[in-house]
């Protein structure tokens, strides 16, 4: 089924990975082409093709409004489900347990990109990756195994900068600073983490709030491993460093999961004197581009986050016309 107006086409796409299937959305500017063309990788969870989660309320996703304004740009994309996400995963993740790792996920990524790069209407010398958040780690991950359609460019939305452990104890850190027992229960926290990490079993502390201890149970169920082992450990930082093709770095000052100094100046440092890695902050963005116009400083509880696919939500301007520039410059 093709949805069409006057600047762009949409149409879904699958293919066929082991014995399960990825299922996505293709969307160019109309007309013939041949197009530029970006693939879509989404950041971590549930997180869907358009960028939307379960967990989250609101299907205003920056995926689906970030590939409107590429065609309208003149690029055409390629956004998937993750195969642990979207309305097909409840099928794929009983065919997964025990096979998900940072390769499969590489993989996935990999099947987009050969789609996108078999399209008649598509450039396949000048396919970009535009990944947010866990998505960047795929990104450099593919480009760095010698794929065989390699990227033209990355744009990397949130990546860490540190690992994502250290990320994610950073978060819970600052949530746990509002609390009058917080320094208590992060260390508490911490000892789970320390016995994850010895390959013990985690046992979360009954004290800990149960969103916690959820987090903190889905790190060893069989379903999720070995990948988050590998995930834990993974960091940006030393990926970037190896990668020798233009490279933009966006993290908004309004981001609370990846900060743009603690993260955003370990990959600086990294790719200093990288004249083809550019870095953008732009002052009002969050962790998935959209415009945030509150302080920073009332952005600190999880319950933030709620809002980021609300109807009345919008794509950052400042964020989103320097990544058209930027993307426009490498064709």
């Amino acid at each position: 089924m093709i949805d069409q107006d006057s600047y762009a086409e949409s149409s879904e796409v699958i293919w066929q990975m082991d014995d399960t299937f990825v299922y996505g959305t293709m969307t160019k500017p109309a007309g013939p082409g041949p197009f530029p063309a970006v693939v879509m990788v989404a950041g971590s969870g549930p997180t869907d093709r358009d960028w939307n989660s379960p967990l989250l309320p609101g299907t205003n996703g920056s995926a689906r409004l970030l590939a409107e304004a590429l065609a309208q740009a003149g690029f055409a994309s390629l956004r998937y489900d993750k195969r642990v996400s979207g309305p097909h995963a409840r099928e794929n993740v009983p065919l997964l347990i025990g096979k998900l790792s940072m390769q499969s996920f590489a993989d996935e990524l990999a099947g987009a990109v050969n789609i996108l790069a078999k399209q008649e209407y598509v450039r396949p010398d000048r396919i970009f990756a535009l990944a947010n958040s866990e998505g960047t780690l795929h990104a450099l991950n593919y480009q760095l195994h010698s794929p065989v359609h390699q990227f033209a460019g990355l744009v990397l939305i949130g990546p860490p900068g540190r690992t994502v452990g250290a990320v994610a104890h950073s978060q819970l850190a600052a949530q746990a600073a509002a609390l009058p027992n917080g320094a208590a229960l992060l260390a508490l926290y911490d000892q789970a983490i320390t016995r994850f990490q010895a390959g013990e079993p985690i046992n979360p502390d009954p004290l800990l709030p149960e969103g916690v201890q959820m987090i903190l149970r889905s790190l060893e169920t069989p379903a999720n491993q070995p990948f988050a082992r590998e995930l834990w450990l993974a960091d940006a930082t030393p990926l970037l460093r190896q990668v020798d093709i233009p490279v933009l770095v966006v993290i908004g000052k309004k981001d609370i999961q990846i900060d743009w100094q603690a993260d955003g100046e370990p990959l600086q440092q990294a790719t200093a004197g990288h004249e083809n890695v550019s870095f953008l902050f732009p002052e009002n963005a969050n962790h998935i581009l959209k415009q945030e116009l509150r302080p920073r400083s009332e952005l600190v509880t999880p319950e933030i986050t709620a809002s980021y696919n609300g109807p009345d939500t919008r794509l950052d301007p400042q964020a989103t016309e320097e990544l058209l520039k930027w993307l426009a410059a490498h064709v």
